[in-house]
């Protein structure tokens, strides 16, 4: 099948081995001082060690290749682990104020906690309720450990600005990804979303949209996604008038 997969350019890479943790599936180790990836269906085509490739190697293009296997992932990562070998770092699920350093942090996964601090409290600022690196959806990894037992809310990229109440009242306690289904491609969405319910135990879909007629997109995204997805998630959907109402839950 032509499929979108990690490529390295061999001629670029000098082996340093940043993209080795970043990559949750494993798929990517250092043979004869370079990167190269292990096997094609070890390779979801994400591209979440774009960002930590500081000699620009690391691309993401189409050709023939065999379909991303998930069972096959597991069997590698379960391989590996019995060598000794480490897990990638992506594939733990991160402790409280936990970071991943080296690279780009547009696609590093990190979870945290963001407790309210001092300050908050004294000048009456809400803390953030963002638990989660990266956030955009077409940034974050399928596998990232934030999503297992997830409460998950996706969330339409103009609904914080428009509704103050956002972080306390529907972010707290959640994994959270963003899109605009008017800028981007809402089949890659639909993609995007139908291989996160299949792979992450997501609890509940908490989508939240804007009251244009072209954020319905992402509602309609999510939906299809969990049907191809075969799952069944508990769906609520919220809309946000532009004055910063809720005008539908």
């Amino acid at each position: 099948m032509i499929r979108k997969i990690v490529n390295i350019d061999q001629e670029k890479c000098d082996g340093c081995g940043l993209c080795v943790p970043s990559c949750a599936e494993g798929a990517i180790s250092i043979v004869d001082g370079k990167a190269q990836i292990a096997a094609d269906n070890l390779c979801d085509g994400l591209g979440a060690c774009l960002g930590d490739c500081p000699k620009d190697a690391i691309t993401i293009i189409e050709r023939e290749a065999d379909e991303f296997d998930e069972e096959a992932v597991e069997e590698h990562l379960h391989k590996k682990a019995a060598s000794g070998e480490p897990k990638p770092a992506a594939a733990h699920a991160a402790p409280a104020a936990h970071h991943h350093h080296g690279g780009c942090p547009g696609s590093r996964v990190a979870s945290f906690t963001a407790p309210p601090t001092q300050e908050a409290h004294s000048s009456g600022m809400q803390p953030s309720q963002l638990a989660q690196w990266p956030v955009q959806l077409h940034l974050v990894p399928v596998t990232a450990p934030y999503f297992q037992n997830a409460d998950l809310l996706i969330t339409a990229d103009c609904v914080p600005f428009a509704y103050a109440g956002y972080h306390r009242e529907f972010l707290a306690g959640k994994a959270v990804v963003i899109g605009c289904p008017k800028l981007d491609d809402n089949s890659a969405y639909l993609q995007k979303l139908t291989e996160l319910f299949r792979v992450s135990s997501i609890k509940s879909i908490t989508v939240l949209r804007m009251e244009v007629p072209c954020c319905g997109g992402i509602v309609m995204a999510a939906r299809q996604a969990l049907a191809a997805s075969g799952k069944e998630i508990p769906f609520r959907e919220v809309t946000i008038s532009i004055r910063g109402e809720v005008v539908e839950r």
